[in-house]
């Protein structure tokens, strides 16, 4: 990692508004943020179609033995001659390892994909959780989405199920256990902006940027 880089790594409950923080503390910093792009830019660093990321993405919500297994990541990648190159587990290190890559040559906000255990090592990644309380979270994806209350429930439910089946199986750890971040941020109580702030703070008062 260069000698002033640093990352944000924003891991989210659904309807909680950390993307808009991102928004903020990218457009503050002048860096950028990565979410779903770093699928695209794993699938040109491994030569593997962008579909089979995006469909491992999906397919990995259902899956059962998802739900009930876990294969902690470390930090390898299986070569192209291998039989599982595109299987999903190798799917989720190439995704890590684009993150790693970009840690080394510059400064960013990532959303989610584990970024806060990916780059546990290196220096100046600050990890932060953000939440909300269920009822607002159910408002901000109505009017996001445009979903009726009962499909915006419907819906924070699912992603948020996935991401704690996601984090549980890919770190081995409790995805909303706050010993895991250097922040928990209730948007319920703060505005974005406010949380934001409250970040670029701990970044002024940790790191001097």
């Amino acid at each position: 990692m260069g000698e002033k880089n640093f990352v944000i790594a924003l891991t989210r409950t659904c309807g909680s508004g950390a993307t808009y923080i991102g928004q903020i503390l990218a457009k503050e910093y002048g860096i950028d943020m990565y979410d779903k792009k770093i699928l695209r830019m794993a699938s040109d660093d491994s030569g593997i179609n962008e579909e089979l990321f995006v469909k491992a993405d999906e397919t990995m919500k259902s899956s059962l033995l998802y739900k009930v297994t876990k294969k902690i990541y470390n930090g390898q990648v299986i070569p192209p001659e291998s039989s599982d190159f595109t299987k999903n587990d190798n799917l989720f290190a190439f995704q890590a390892k684009v993150l790693k890559e970009l840690a080394e040559r510059e400064s960013f906000v990532c959303i989610g994909r584990g970024a806060d255990y990916i780059l546990k090592d290196f220096p100046r990644v600050i990890s932060v959780f953000v939440y909300a309380p269920i009822e607002n979270c159910i408002q901000t994806e109505m009017e996001r989405l445009c979903l009726t209350r009962k499909d915006a429930e419907k819906h924070i439910n699912e992603m948020d199920k996935h991401r704690r089946a996601y984090y549980k199986y890919h770190t081995g750890k409790e995805w909303e256990s706050p010993y895991n971040y250097d922040l928990c941020l209730n948007t319920g109580e703060m505005s974005y902006e406010q949380c934001a702030e409250v970040i670029k703070n701990y970044i002024k008062i940790k790191y001097d940027i």
